[in-house]
């Protein structure tokens, strides 16, 4: 594979003006398709082979005209203290609401308080349900102001107003932290080359790229189903594995150019090295991200397929575009005054690296850890074991207006139907009877209702509404908890257990639905999918691995290190966001469950993301061992090469991540959290300090392989030895020199 790799950078590096006329080409070909797209609605939340999906499907087939996918508004009234919404002026000015919310584009019915009955007992609150053709994200503006301005008017007649719903629902915004990351990631460049054009290279080429993949993804939005979430993932990854996959291939290109190889040749080198470690990580995360799929939730899916095709793009960037780029900067990547040292040629620049000097902080570091492994081992260990305590109080759920911040509307809706009505009112479950295979469905549906009444934590049940075949009933449940407890989640099963036996007597098949059924089958889904999805995913990359680094226990220390900092990581995420630590400090307004696709997402992406720094830091230690340096020695000179560029790019990463967590959308927010914080766990405590001091305890072992296995293996050569000799480098070791790679 280098040699390959090499010689597509040395045909980027000549045939520059070619290969950046083809990334041009694209960048606008994906930005025309994105600026004349259709623009995309909401994307369909479905949970194939739940009960929860299967009552939903048996609705929009036995109910057509409900419209189940359009938005839905709850306008609540609140009477002045001491007065009721039933008093003759309020009533009126209830009625005059309802009147003018009716007349709203888009509205295809308003429910009367006083004809529903939804007015509390102690007549203080009622509310208004308002239902619409469209989805919450496809509501055009006039149809939000309308409602808006009918609340307004009732409000200004003396009535406290809130609208709860997802017709408000509006795209989530990022904020200016997103430009902060990126700001941040560019001083750390500035920094670690010393040059403003090396600095700008990996930035320029990861907008490139990201502006590809999102704009493609907005053209395909509307076909294919995509969310705004899906860009915003696609963007918070491509952004840091396109600016870290740049950073390697541009520090490795100066450190050929630094040995005194003509700019081609250091062009081509830099690919066929850096380059294939850009390639094994770059699959590690592609491989993770497609991995979700295994949950078999399509939205999931998405958003994984999306960021992939993102990282895919980074990765062929950083081995055509960036060789392209540097043909034309030329040697202006390398700090100033360089130039001099540079024209004594390769002969005295390896002349002077033969020289004792002193060695760099990476090379300082790795050398204590490798003075003093087991302190520093078990220091690592307790270290992220204490940060993962938390994560043993996770709870998970979905967020509702519930989780909203009390600043909004929706949030202070939902508390008022708290208060009116009790906190079941805002998680009502709809029981479908399918009564078609039953002797009498009237008495098969009158049983269920019968049923129900008799659980535990029941306040109301509905009477049936019959569809006009007469063969399937709906029945409208309130608990007595609120949505997101354990007690609703017990009713929810309680109604199904109920459901068999009557099957079983009368035939009727019972369902539950609605947005609370969801929620616990969608979190039941992808707990149950976890061990799956870590077995696929995990059980592939170590393959990947083992071809990567020709070794058994290497590839498995990856892997132990991995779940270490994903369960340290989860235990911050529970506790700013479900604790409230540090909660005001992050703009975190609202504590609650965690978000239940949370774990899985961040097995999936961290692996992906620590696989990346696995394999950019060991490949150079592997480098140096099969050149004939002992164990402990290579793990120093790994070190002494790849700690300033690892460190760099990890504190690119997280400032990229930590650009996310301004978002006013709870997942987004969440999500650049734990990314951030599982990759500063994972490179400065697993690779840069567990990593080496493993690496020193096992010595040799670490890089043993059985024979067979290393027979049967294909040659993966990340390390450019092939590169070495078909290039006539005399600066690598000879084959006699080589250590082992089995015993």
């Amino acid at each position: 594979m280098a040699t390959f790799l090499y010689r597509l950078g040395r045909f980027a590096f000549r045939r520059r003006h070619f290969v950046a006329l083809i990334w041009v080409a694209l960048l606008t070909l994906a930005g025309v398709g994105a600026a004349n797209a259709p623009a995309a609605g909401s994307t369909s939340f479905s949970i194939p082979g739940t009960e929860a999906q299967k009552a939903f499907d048996l609705l929009e087939q036995r109910f057509p005209g409900m419209s189940a996918d359009g938005a839905t508004a709850r306008v609540v009234f609140k009477a002045p203290g001491g007065e009721k919404v039933t008093d003759a002026g309020n009533k009126a000015t209830v009625s005059k609401t309802v009147e003018e919310l009716s007349t709203g584009s888009e509205v295809t019915s308003v429910a009367d308080p006083f004809k529903t009955h939804a007015v509390s007992q102690d007549g203080t609150i009622a509310y208004a349900s308002v239902k619409y053709d469209a989805s919450g994200m496809e509501l055009k503006d006039a149809a939000k102001d309308a409602l808006n301005d009918a609340a307004q008017h009732a409000r200004d007649a003396g009535l406290t107003v809130e609208i709860g719903g997802d017709a408000l629902t509006a795209a989530p915004e990022t904020g200016s932290t997103e430009v902060i990351g990126i700001a941040i990631a560019a001083v750390v460049l500035v920094i670690t080359f010393g040059s403003l054009i090396a600095a700008g290279l990996p930035l320029l080429t990861a907008l490139i790229g990201v502006g590809i993949g999102v704009s493609t993804i907005t053209a395909l939005a509307n076909a294919l189903d995509l969310g705004s979430t899906t860009s915003t993932l696609a963007m918070m990854i491509g952004l840091a594995v396109g600016i870290d996959y740049a950073l390697f291939i541009v520090s490795r290109y100066r450190a050929e150019l630094a040995e005194g190889r003509e700019r081609e040749e250091a062009a081509g080198r830099a690919v066929g090295t850096a380059g294939s470690a850009v390639v094994f990580a770059g699959l590690t995360v592609v491989i993770a991200l497609v991995g979700l799929s295994v949950v078999n939730i399509p939205m999931l899916t998405k958003m994984g397929v999306a960021a992939a095709g993102t990282v895919a793009i980074a990765v062929l960037i950083a081995l055509t575009l960036i060789p392209a780029l540097l043909g034309y900067v030329g040697r202006k990547v390398q700090p100033a005054g360089t130039k001099s040292r540079l024209l004594g040629g390769a002969r005295a620049a390896r002349k002077a690296a033969e020289r004792p000097g002193r060695p760099n902080m990476g090379a300082r570091w790795a050398s204590f850890v490798v003075r003093r492994p087991v302190a520093v081992l078990l220091l690592g260990v307790i270290g992220l074991g204490a940060a993962a305590v938390p994560a043993g109080s996770l709870e998970l759920g979905l967020g509702d207006d519930g989780s909203q911040p009390v600043s909004t509307t929706q949030r202070r809706a939902y508390d008022l139907l708290s208060d009116g009505f009790g906190p079941g009112f805002n998680g009502p479950l709809m029981v479908v009877v399918d009564a078609g295979a039953s002797d009498s469905p009237k008495a098969a549906v009158a049983k269920v209702s019968d049923e129900i009444k008799g659980l535990d934590d029941v306040v109301t049940v509905t009477p049936a509404t019959f569809n006009k075949a007469g063969d399937t009933a709906t029945i409208t449940v309130i608990p007595d908890s609120k949505p997101s407890s354990v007690t609703t989640e017990d009713l929810v099963h309680g109604i199904r257990d109920t459901g068999a036996g009557i099957k079983a007597e009368t035939g009727a098949t019972v369902l539950v639905t609605g947005s609370t059924a969801m929620n616990i089958d969608f979190s039941q889904k992808l707990n149950d999918a976890l061990i799956p999805y870590l077995v696929l995913v995990v059980g592939l990359a170590f393959l990947l691995l083992i071809m990567v680094f020709r070794s058994i226990l290497v590839p498995l220390k990856a892997a132990l290190g991995f779940l270490l900092s994903v369960m340290a990581a989860l235990g911050a995420v529970v506790a700013v966001f479900q604790w409230g630590w540090l909660a005001g400090l992050l703009g975190v307004e609202q504590t609650g469950p965690i978000m239940s696709m949370m774990p899985i997402f961040m097995v999936g992406v961290v692996f992906g993301l620590a696989m990346d720094y696995e394999v950019f830091l060991v490949t150079r230690m592997r480098e140096a061992y099969v050149h004939g340096e002992k164990p402990s020695q290579a793990v120093v000179t790994g070190f002494r090469h790849g700690a300033r560029v690892v460190t760099a790019a990890a504190v690119i990463m997280i400032a990229v991540f930590s650009g996310f967590i301004g978002s006013s959308e709870s997942m987004i927010k969440m999500i650049g959290f734990g990314l951030a914080i599982a990759v500063f766990f994972d490179a400065f405590v697993v690779r840069m300090a567990i990593v080496p001091a493993v690496l020193a305890l096992l010595g040799r072992k670490a890089w043993w392989l059985p024979r067979w296995l290393d027979r049967a293996l294909p040659n993966m050569d990340v390390e450019g030895e092939a590169l070495s000799r078909a290039t006539g480098s005399g600066d690598t070791e000879p084959d006699a020199h080589r250590e082992p790679a089995h015993v």
